[in-house]
């Protein structure tokens, strides 16, 4: 049984790796590109703010908390 799993782990090949792929790091193919152009320029602070931390820790979706703190980090409070 344990051989299955050596054969399984020797034949795993990370599809992470985007020097691999042929991806440039740094790179996210996104759906809508310039899409903050028609917002204010404080939406748009929030949207490039928050385009960043997806962009930092390789997220496509962020949650609440996430959000929460990139709106901290632009000095908000309550």
């Amino acid at each position: 049984m344990s051989q299955g799993s050596e054969s399984t782990c020797a034949s795993f090949v990370d599809r992470r790796n985007y020097e691999v792929l042929g991806n440039p790091i740094g790179f996210e193919r996104r759906q809508f590109t310039n899409s903050h152009e028609e917002l204010s320029s404080e939406a748009q602070e929030l949207a490039l703010a928050i385009d960043g931390y997806k962009m930092r820790h390789r997220r496509r979706f962020i949650n609440s908390e996430e959000m929460l703190a990139v709106i901290k980090s632009l000095g908000y409070h309550k």
